[in-house]
């Protein structure tokens, strides 16, 4: 079985960035090939393909496979030393202070911490949802990650950080508890009044994207209910944040979403409160000194006054370190 290899280095996804290259590199995954084979299938000289193929070479993407003598005739077959490549690079900005990439679920209170840290570093956001944040810390994509995972034990987060990183120190600290319910219409026109009435017919639902915590509190509910996600429609309309979901309920393009309070209050929504759940920051012990300034703000009052703004979050327990 061929692999595909991660490309991390930038001076290499430059170099594909030739389409011609890109091209060779292509048909060298699916099958070695000379010089001479690979001009007559893209019309080009071999002189013109050795060009681009040194430069291959020298980035470490293709090598020789075979040597073939025949009499005086010597053929070199090359191939692509990865059956595929995944290209991973982020381009941060350049300046004093550090950037750091978060990658988790969305929260609306990182959005805030974001502005008042600005100008001890640059906290760029990519959400993924849980389950993919975490997924994304433990490949090196992101420097933090938040989540708010419920276990079957009725642990947050812990077994799932664990379950991932049991061979490096982790730090785990509370950001907030915050309220999730069902973000409704304003005046409720449509009487939602529980978690089942998402699957009536004339509802229309927007959804949270797969692995986010909000998504599997949701498919844990409806398997308790015994209520088919066939039923509910618009279950397959998936956004990545609270104020995504929020803003179509607020257009009239979806009747109801599952999401937080603050987000509902943003968007001047009903809300029918579900669940508290704990949401908390995951990140490597190594990456502890860059994110001092965002652990440090999270035990000021600043950051409580802050908090309190938000509908639906509690700060009893911010800044709580838990593993």
């Amino acid at each position: 079985m061929k692999i595909i290899q991660p490309l991390h280095a930038f001076d290499k996804i430059k170099l594909l960035a030739d389409s011609r290259r890109m091209e060779i590199l292509r048909l060298l995954m699916a099958s070695p090939a000379t010089l001479t084979q690979l001009a007559r299938t893209l019309k080009q000289s071999p002189a013109w393909i050795r060009h681009h193929i040194l430069a291959l070479q020298s980035a470490d993407l293709v090598e020789i496979a075979e040597v073939r003598r025949t009499g005086k005739v010597t053929e070199k077959f090359y191939r692509a030393k990865a059956g595929a490549l995944l290209l991973q690079e982020i381009v941060l900005p350049k300046s004093r202070k550090p950037a750091v990439v978060f990658s988790g679920s969305h929260d609306l209170a990182l959005e805030g911490i974001a502005e008042n840290l600005a100008k001890h570093l640059t906290l760029l956001s990519l959400p993924v949802g849980s389950l993919d944040g975490l997924v994304n810390l433990r490949q090196g994509l992101c420097q933090i990650s938040g989540a708010h995972l419920l276990d079957e034990s009725g642990e947050y987060n812990r077994p799932f950080v664990r379950h991932l990183f049991p061979d490096r120190e982790v730090e785990i600290v509370t950001l907030a508890y915050r309220t999730q319910g069902l973000m409704l219409a304003a005046g409720n026109p449509k009487g939602v009044k529980k978690i089942s009435d998402i699957a009536r017919s004339d509802i229309r639902f927007v959804n949270r994207n797969a692995g986010s915590g909000t998504r599997l509190w949701l498919e844990a509910e409806l398997h308790r209910l015994k209520i088919p996600t066939e039923n509910i429609n618009g279950y397959k309309k998936v956004v990545k944040t609270h104020t995504e979901a929020a803003a179509l309920v607020a257009s009239g393009k979806a009747d109801v979403s599952l999401g937080l309070q603050a987000a509902a209050r943003q968007h001047g929504l009903d809300f029918i409160p579900l669940f508290e759940e704990r949401y908390d920051l995951v990140l490597p012990r190594e990456n502890e000194s860059t994110l001092l300034p965002l652990l440090d703000y999270l035990q000021t009052a600043a950051f409580r006054t802050e908090l309190s703004s938000l509908t639906g979050y509690s700060s009893a327990h911010s800044g709580e370190q838990i593993l």
